[in-house]
């Protein structure tokens, strides 16, 4: 079991770049696949939850040359899929499972997908429940709630369906299936979660088309589509937003992270720490394949508390964990609430947030679907919290949080069961420690 030890020390500072958007590296791997002709992903995720999707795919029957910096898709075009050979294991990625159970209800043959035992605990229902409905037959623990999921492909056919949460991965799952499935299907969120998938989708010139938070999908098209040449993935915004915090937080930290996406149903991260007194500039916007990007420069800042509520969770869901960070060095009270889909991600990020912020001193009350935190502010040693010995709960987005928190501890955090950050960012303290570097070299 590895373990991160984060010292304080200078401020951060520097420029950098970040992985590849690892939601954007799922969908470009599969929709790649799926065309007709080769296709290069540049600038890819390398962390495990997106090679894990690209093991899927390998299993089933697309090659696939993998290097450092790009992925080779030789796609097989929308039919071309192959039976794997044995149970496919989509490791710690609930993106993953949930896209390729959409994708292979509507193929022609059977296979079973599996993960680590986080994503043997998360809920698979609200996916199985309307693949079901459109004729799929799925097979898994607890009558399909529980991973592992045998899936017998077969031909599907168009629903109306209204989800009760607005979540990508079910939204996603959904319109994989709806690709294969005669008619048109209608999908309904609450609320708009982030838009990756329609704007591949649409990239790639499929049949789709939004009224409000409806979308309508045409399945079965008559013509496939070719793969993109050159496909360049923008820089994962959730992973930038550990430094984007960090450069807040500590004092006299000045950083810019290039070419980050900023697709508008992900920059909660943005608004909340600009509400909160956050220096953050948008420089060099650009569009790269559909995406919004840009590179973001942020200075150190003093921050105050706000209240966070449900409107803007479905775009700041995988960044929470390292806002409550800031929320509890921040003056003042924040309040989120309306985040109970915190609970079933990774771990139950409200309650391992709360855990391991309190061992550092931050004064957390735990409510049903959210936080609030009293900021330490300048009440004790100018809002520095006490150094621990913390878990990451096996969640990578916990483990990098409590990272950037020891970066104001009194001194030094260590930080237990940080293996799982090669999910997502397996460079991650290389760059933490770059950029305090570049603070000492002024």
């Amino acid at each position: 079991m590895a373990t991160l030890a984060i010292n304080p020390g200078g401020p951060l500072r520097g420029t950098m770049t970040v992985p590849g958007d690892k939601s954007i590296t799922h969908r470009a791997i599969i929709l790649t696949a799926l065309a007709e002709g080769t296709g290069t992903i540049k600038d890819y995720c390398r962390g495990e939850d997106c090679l894990n999707t690209m093991r899927a795919l390998q299993a089933l029957g697309v090659k696939i040359d993998e290097a450092r910096d790009s992925l080779r898709v030789h796609g097989k075009g929308i039919w071309g899929l192959a039976e794997p050979a044995g149970i496919v294991d989509c490791g710690n990625s609930g993106t993953g499972i949930r896209l390729l159970t959409g994708l292979l209800a509507g193929q022609d043959f059977f296979a079973v997908l599996t993960g680590d035992a986080s994503i043997r605990r998360r809920p698979m229902g609200r996916i199985v429940k309307p693949l079901r409905e459109m004729g799929a037959t799925i097979a898994g623990r607890k009558g399909g709630e529980l991973a592992p999921l045998a899936v017998t492909g077969g031909t599907l056919r168009a629903i109306t369906y209204s989800s009760p949460v607005a979540s990508a991965q079910i939204k996603s799952s959904l319109l994989f299936a709806a690709l294969f499935a005669q008619g048109t299907t209608s999908l309904t969120e609450p609320r708009l979660s982030r838009d990756h998938t329609e704007r591949l989708f649409q990239f790639y010139g499929l049949p789709l088309k939004r009224e409000g938070t409806t979308l309508l999908m045409e399945g079965r098209p008559s013509v496939g589509w070719t793969a993109t040449p050159a496909f360049t993935v923008p820089g994962d915004l959730s992973a930038a937003a550990f430094f984007i915090v960090g450069s807040s937080i500590v004092p006299g930290s000045d950083i810019t992270v290039t070419g980050v996406g900023v697709n508008p149903t992900r920059t909660g991260i943005l608004e909340i720490l600009t509400r909160m007194g956050a220096d953050i500039q948008l420089l060099h916007r650009r569009d790269e394949a559909g995406e919004p990007v840009a590179d973001i420069r942020v200075k150190s800042a003093p921050l105050h508390g706000v209240t966070i509520g449900p409107e803007l969770i479905p775009q700041t869901i995988d960044e929470f964990p390292v806002l409550c960070v800031a929320a509890a060095v921040a003056e003042g009270e924040t309040v989120i609430s309306g985040a109970e889909e915190l609970r079933v991600k990774e771990s139950d990020r409200i309650t391992t947030m709360a855990v391991e912020l309190r061992k550092m001193g931050a004064k957390i009350t735990e409510k049903p679907d959210g936080l609030l935190i009293a900021g330490l502010g300048r009440a004790r040693e100018n809002g520095r919290l006490t150094a621990t010995r913390a878990q990451s709960h096996g969640d990578h987005r916990v483990a990098m949080s409590v990272a950037i928190a020891g970066l104001t501890a009194t001194s030094g955090t260590e930080i237990d069961g940080t293996d799982c950050i090669e999910t997502s960012f397996p460079d991650f303290n290389g760059k933490l420690l770059e950029l305090l570097a570049g603070s000492q070299s002024d």
